[in-house]
């Protein structure tokens, strides 16, 4: 079990009496982030993540791990610099690159921060033996760092110039075995948002500088979103809007006009790519013909990072932080009464005793325990109502009479219970985590 007393959270700390000069509009969750010590910024659009935060993305990323791993996608890690003669070779050097980082080494020989991996990827398969048929699909993933140097960095990690990412790389026979990887992967995407209990869109979107036969995005829909996306109010069909504004007015679907806008944080992003990449480097397999024929690929992101910060932009409130229950850096945080106090000598006992049992319910790991005796239980209980701890017990007067009575804050909402049935609702929350887990198993 981890103390809090030895936890390194860098709050920042404004002096009362102080004047904040004027700065850019920050989000809600880029506001708690920095002001609650997750994160802390090393530039204009980088940041470095603390504990607290490494420990929810660290959730994020093996729940990402589950979820392709259902998918039938294997994990691969594949270098952050790319040789520019790669992108020369596809064709897409000679587009939009601005927002791309290229570095030199001492030869002079130019690289990518890789801000995607569809060319070395591609070209691995390339210098590969020939690939059989029966080894088909194939579904190779990685998570890691991406880089963009975007024109305006905003609302910390929602839009950030260095980032988490999972991209996976499907290949296969035909466009028909293509299009059933497509749904299988795009079904995870679809689930994973649901287990996060996310309000979010898959609508259809430009392929853009990525090329390829189509693309959709997972939009989670927020204010502080800067896609514009319109929903079909008749069959619910959703698209970007720059779609619309090339294809003409009305549905795309059922060419109803009634229509209706929505802000999204793009979140996800997937393509059918055809033969885009695998032909200009000559990417193929070997057909049960004995014939070689290029692969067919596809291409799906997603930011890891972005869905933290937007779970959090969309979930909490303007006093504190809520998580989404598998996200949560701790399920349960337990206060014990101040030092010096009344109930301090028995409450100390009750305290180590459930701390013992509940660490055996939820495991060590997912328990925090502010052992900060010199601040009051106000004080502690107020800061761990702003950390968006999902339980939070406290060992106040009322543990030290002839039946011990525990405080449970159950998502900032009070009650008293037996030591028994705070148990007992702890082990209920444990459920609810196991139940949504398994939501696309």
């Amino acid at each position: 079990m981890q103390k809090l007393s030895r936890l390194f959270m860098p709050k920042l700390v404004t002096p009362k009496g102080s004047v904040t000069k004027n700065v850019e509009a920050l989000s809600r969750s880029q506001r708690l982030m920095n002001e609650l010590g997750l994160v802390k910024a090393a530039g204009n659009g980088f940041f470095h993540f603390m504990p607290v935060a490494q420990r929810s993305l660290n959730k994020l990323c093996n729940l990402v791990d589950e979820c392709m791993l259902e998918t039938g996608g294997y994990k691969v890690t594949m270098s952050i610099l790319t040789p520019t003669e790669l992108w020369r070779q596809s064709g897409r050097l000679h587009g939009d690159i601005d927002e791309f980082f290229i570095v030199k080494d001492r030869h002079g020989k130019e690289y990518l921060l890789s801000p995607t991996h569809e060319e070395t990827i591609t070209s691995i398969l390339a210098a590969t033996a020939p690939i059989s048929y029966k080894q088909l699909p194939l579904r190779l993933y990685q998570l890691g760092p991406k880089f963009r140097d975007e024109l305006k960095a905003r609302f910390g990690l929602v839009r950030a110039k260095e980032f988490l990412m999972k991209d996976l790389y499907s290949f296969d026979r035909s466009d028909k075995e293509a299009e059933e990887s497509y749904n299988i992967i795009t079904s995870s995407y679809s689930e994973l948002l649901k287990k996060l209990q996310l309000p979010f869109e898959k609508v259809e979107a430009c392929t853009g500088i990525m090329g390829g036969k189509c693309s959709q995005e997972y939009q989670i829909i927020s204010p502080v979103g800067e896609d514009r996306l319109l929903r079909c109010n008749q069959c619910q069909y959703a698209f970007n809007i720059d779609i619309a504004e090339e294809d003409g007015k009305g549905c795309l679907k059922c060419h109803s006009s009634s229509l209706t806008e929505l802000k999204g944080i793009e979140v996800a992003h997937t393509f059918l790519l055809g033969d885009r990449y695998t032909k200009p480097f000559n990417a193929t397999y070997l057909d049960s013909d004995g014939k070689p024929k290029s692969l067919v690929m596809g291409c799906y992101g997603l930011g890891v990072s972005r869905v933290l910060a937007a779970s959090l932009e969309v979930l909490s409130s303007e006093k504190g932080l809520v998580w989404p229950a598998l996200l949560a850096p701790y399920d349960v945080c337990i206060i014990g009464p101040k030092e010096g106090s009344k109930e301090q000598e028995l409450g100390d006992i009750i305290e180590e005793e459930i701390c013992t049992k509940i660490a055996e319910i939820c495991g060590p790991d997912n328990v925090i325990h502010d052992d900060r005796k010199y601040l009051t239980i106000g004080k502690r209980l107020l800061e761990a109502k702003r950390m968006g701890y999902p339980l939070i017990v406290v060992v106040g007067g009322k543990s030290t009479g002839d039946i011990p009575i525990l405080e449970l804050l159950v998502k900032n909402h009070h009650h008293e219970l037996h030591v028994d049935t705070v148990l007992t609702e702890i082990c209920k929350y444990k459920d609810h985590k196991t139940a949504l887990r398994k939501r696309c198993h």
